[in-house]
């Protein structure tokens, strides 16, 4: 996953594709375990736009968007929020969940 700069993570959820943006912060535990499920579920879906931030640097979107805890995953299309997740539970509940949203997927 690229580390994206707030500048792209507009240009990318804007873009009239499926975007999935996975937020944390560098000292948050959880979300390096996050980070890990994440690296092998972006290998599952490679015509996917993947990116993540560090909420840090985003406070603004984090706000508006109501992120309320980190990790959390959010799936964007067309520049719309169309999903949020917190618990990410494994990879296969990953896969199944950004599956729903994509329409490529071969499984």
């Amino acid at each position: 996953m690229k580390d994206w700069t707030k500048k792209e993570l507009l240009q990318e959820i804007n873009e009239e594709k499926l975007s999935v943006v996975y937020f944390f912060t560098p000292m948050c535990g959880t979300c390096q375990v996050a980070k890990r499920m994440m690296d092998v579920t972006k290998e599952l879906f490679p015509h996917l736009t993947f990116g993540k931030l560090d909420v840090n640097y985003i406070q603004d979107l984090a706000m508006t968007w109501e992120i309320e805890s980190v990790p959390c995953l959010m799936i964007f299309e067309n520049g719309e929020i169309k999903e949020k997740v917190y618990a990410f539970r494994s990879v296969e509940y990953l896969y199944g969940l950004i599956k729903q949203y994509d329409g490529k997927s071969v499984n």
